[in-house]
């Protein structure tokens, strides 16, 4: 596997799982009013939107700063 691709994968699912990390922590805490705490459905896009923003950001803090 090319050596960018390893890095951008990388970087992706390194953001991701802290993405992942910051939502659930988010969530249990209950700063999010977003409805029931057994809604899994509600608490799975809500991580995932999380997971999702934070992987893209780091990414792109990755790639900005890689020399």
């Amino acid at each position: 596997m090319p050596g960018m691709i390893r890095f951008m994968l990388t970087r992706l699912a390194t953001g991701f799982a802290i993405g992942c990390a910051v939502g659930f922590f988010v969530w249990q805490n209950g700063f999010a009013a977003a409805g029931a705490p057994q809604n899994y459905l509600a608490q799975g896009l809500f991580i995932y939107l999380f997971a999702s923003t934070i992987g893209m950001g780091y990414l792109a803090t990755a790639l900005l700063l890689e020399e």
